[in-house]
């Protein structure tokens, strides 16, 4: 009877082991999403831009490869942790490799980009345009067009 008994308590500290493993990795997938400090983006190597833009400047230019080079980098630091590695998203936020082409998609890009998203108070995406330059910014939209995916 002495063996049942410890064979019983030994499957429920088992089960009670593998249980708080479990509820661990929720746990810890909850906070992965939690608050970052985002990561500078080195733009030393782009031209300046004057002002907000509402297309992206470096599109078709001989900046682009640099572009997205940087944003490639500013993208995997400051990004992927939501939307995934190579914009790949694995559920947490929108795959942005879809984001529609051209002008269209730089619109929504920039205002989701500066502005964030919000919705019935709770921050899906915080905003970072008072935290990259303009310059960051566009070399981030200049990657995804890289990796861009025709639907």
């Amino acid at each position: 009877m002495s063996k049942l008994i410890r064979r019983s308590n030994i499957r429920q500290l088992q089960a009670s082991v593998a249980l708080a493993l479990v509820s661990s990795l929720f746990v810890a997938a909850a906070h992965a999403h939690g608050d970052v400090a985002p990561q500078p983006v080195d733009t030393k190597d782009l031209p300046k831009l004057k002002g907000e833009q509402a297309v992206n400047p470096y599109r078709g230019t001989p900046n682009a490869k640099k572009a997205a080079e940087i944003g490639s980098s500013a993208f995997n630091q400051n990004c992927a942790r939501c939307h995934g590695l190579g914009a790949v998203s694995g559920g947490i936020a929108p795959d942005l490799r879809y984001l529609p082409e051209g002008k269209e998609g730089d619109e929504f890009f920039a205002m989701r980009i500066r502005n964030g998203s919000v919705r019935n108070g709770v921050t899906y995406m915080p905003p970072f345009g008072n935290l990259f330059s303009e310059e960051a910014i566009w070399a981030i939209r200049s990657y995804l067009d890289s990796v861009q995916v025709a639907e």
